[in-house]
């Protein structure tokens, strides 16, 4: 029996990313009872470059709305935003606060 000819290399098909790293993405800082405004003020203002008025803005609708977006752009920018505000840590104001506020992706 003859040998079998080699069969001819298949390209693999590229599947499309499950992940658009495109933006628009959000970052939205969800409400709690474990973080004081100023704990709220303080982390945007250092996570997000935010001017202590607009920071105040977001700890009010965080606190009313019980969810606020603090960061819209690409992913990684968003990220990087979620990731700082994920690890920021508890609020020394507050016994009760055990870590950071909880932040998610949108899109």
């Amino acid at each position: 029996m003859p040998a079998a000819a080699p069969l001819p290399e298949i390209e693999e098909a590229k599947k499309p990313s499950t992940v658009d790293p495109g933006g628009p993405w959000k970052v939205v800082l969800w409400d709690d009872d474990e973080h004081t405004y100023e704990y709220v003020i303080e982390m945007l203002m250092e996570v997000c470059q935010m001017d202590t008025e607009k920071a105040f803005r977001h700890a009010v609708e965080v606190d009313t709305e019980k969810k606020t977006i603090v960061f819209t752009g690409e992913l990684e920018h968003a990220e990087h935003v979620q990731e700082m505000i994920l690890t920021y840590g508890a609020d020394p104001r507050m016994k009760k606060s055990k870590g950071s506020m909880t932040a998610t992706l949108e899109r």
